[in-house]
């Protein structure tokens, strides 16, 4: 499945109100941020911090499709193509890369 093919798929399991449609999608892409740390948490304190753990990387790959369903929900109700978004974020991090300045700090490096 290419990313266009994605976001048209999330639009056939999205369930929340239209009007807040965008605050929401917000929110739970935080939500699910926040459990994708929960899991790697956990993993550190009741697993040594074994991400090899086949039990640790299938809970941790639900999680981070969860954030994924969300961001992409959040490009779409904005109204933009997420293909874009990968191809603009690919743009910064290969002219950082080619600046030397993929470490530090700032927005505008």
């Amino acid at each position: 499945m290419n990313l266009k093919n994605y976001q048209e798929f999330t639009r056939t399991t999205a369930i929340y109100p239209k009007e807040s449609a965008i605050v929401y999608c917000a929110l739970g892409l935080m939500n699910e941020a926040g459990e994708v740390g929960g899991k790697i948490k956990k993993c550190i304190r009741d697993k040594n911090s074994d991400f090899n753990d086949v039990e640790f990387i299938a809970n941790l790959s639900d999680e981070v499709g969860d954030v994924l369903w969300y961001a992409t929900r959040l490009l779409d109700e904005l109204g933009m193509n997420i293909e874009d978004v990968f191809e603009r974020n690919q743009n910064k991090l290969q002219s950082r890369k080619e600046r030397n300045v993929l470490s530090g700090s700032g927005d505008k490096r």
